[in-house]
């Protein structure tokens, strides 16, 4: 009786796979899907002639619909075959026997018997396995990142460590399906009806990435406030989600090799919040007061301070007050720093030539006569 459902099986299956299938992605996929396996028209969408088809057998001539945004891995027993990187229509062509098919000219009596002796020998099964997977090249959305304490780094325009808490969300992008599967997706994937989510919950290796990127976080904040082409200011990063994306996509890099090794990239970044430790924000304020008093408007500010001290004590402290404005004044570095006009130095009062001058002006005024002058010369000159 075994033989003879063996034989049953192994000519029923075989008819089945003789049928050209239409293959495209299944319905209601979610948009962070990545890895996906193809699916027959008929077997989606409840309708089609062939229903005894195997779920791992692709007859030559069959169809399969590549939409935009995707590409197509080909599998045969468990190794990749080909890749489609451009949308549109591709047939299925295989050299495997059980690929056969008399709808694709592949003959009728040699094919059968032999699939049929095949199939026999593994209990009515074909003997090899063919799949094809649909693979993201899209922006993979909702990926989150956030830490539940501080993460310091060493801030080059502070020049000290600061800390924060962040949390916010990347976009991820597949740029080398091939290394992906291989070197990062677990085989449990790689079969008919499972899909590989990075925001899934119970997928181990997605749980693994975030991992990662939270371990990079401080890596990438200081790559980006260390950069000059950034400004080297932290207050930056949530204007430039492109910018601080590639400081987290190179610090992921240098740390777990994404890239080279997995095929994945961060895309962008959403930073949601920064929340500064306590130190970091008195740094922060004392920032901000600096940037207010630097250039031209700081010295205007500086300028009227002084001003209303000196009134201040001019009408509370006479001539003491007026001592300490001095005093305070030069600890600033005196008057001049405030960038007043400077007035010509007045002519020493010993001096004889000034004095002689300014009586010979007094005497061309009429102010003092000829008799006052050579008095005021000959004491000028000690004579």
């Amino acid at each position: 009786m075994g033989l003879i459902q063996a034989v049953k099986g192994a000519v029923g299956g075989m008819l089945g796979d003789q049928w050209k299938d239409f293959y495209t992605i299944p319905d209601g996929l979610p948009p962070t899907a990545a890895l996906f396996a193809a699916v027959a028209h008929g077997t989606n969408a409840g309708r089609g002639s062939n229903t005894h088809g195997s779920s791992n057998i692709i007859s030559n001539g069959s169809k399969i619909i590549v939409p935009e945004g995707y590409g197509l891995l080909l599998f045969q027993d468990g190794k990749i075959t080909g890749f489609a990187a451009e949308a549109g229509a591709y047939e299925w062509k295989s050299d495997d026997l059980n690929s056969k098919s008399i709808f694709a000219g592949d003959g009728l009596v040699d094919s059968l018997i032999m699939q049929s002796w095949e199939r026999f020998k593994f209990g009515g099964q074909p003997g090899s396995q063919q799949a094809a997977f649909f693979v993201s090249l899209k922006e993979l959305p909702d990926n989150r990142f956030g830490t539940q304490s501080e993460i310091y780094w060493d801030d080059g325009f502070l020049n000290t460590q600061v800390g924060a808490m962040t949390r916010g969300s990347y976009t991820m992008k597949i740029v080398d399906p091939i290394l992906f599967v291989k070197n990062f997706v677990p085989a449990t994937y790689l079969q008919p009806g499972q899909v590989f989510d990075f925001t899934d919950i119970d997928n181990a290796a997605a749980s693994q990435l975030f991992n990662e990127v939270v371990g990079s976080l401080a890596p990438a904040f200081s790559l980006y406030t260390n950069d000059p082409s950034k400004g080297n200011r932290i207050t930056k990063i949530q204007q430039d989600s492109i910018g601080f994306a590639k400081s987290l996509s190179d610090a992921v890099e240098n740390a777990y090799q994404w890239k080279s090794d997995r095929g994945l990239v961060i895309a962008k970044t959403a930073i949601v919040s920064i929340e500064y430790d306590a130190n970091t924000k008195e740094l922060l304020k004392t920032v901000q007061r600096a940037d207010a008093l630097s250039g031209a408007r700081g010295n205007s500010n500086l300028q009227a301070s002084v001003a209303a001290g000196m009134q201040a004590a001019g009408e509370n402290g006479g001539a003491a007050g007026m001592m300490g404005i001095g005093m305070a004044s030069g600890m600033m570095g005196g008057m001049a720093g405030l960038q007043q006009p400077v007035a010509p130095p007045a002519p020493a009062a010993d001096d004889p030539v000034a004095k002689l001058k300014k009586a010979k002006e007094m005497l061309d005024l009429g102010l003092i006569s000829q008799a006052d002058y050579d008095a005021l010369k000959n004491k000028a000159l000690g004579l």
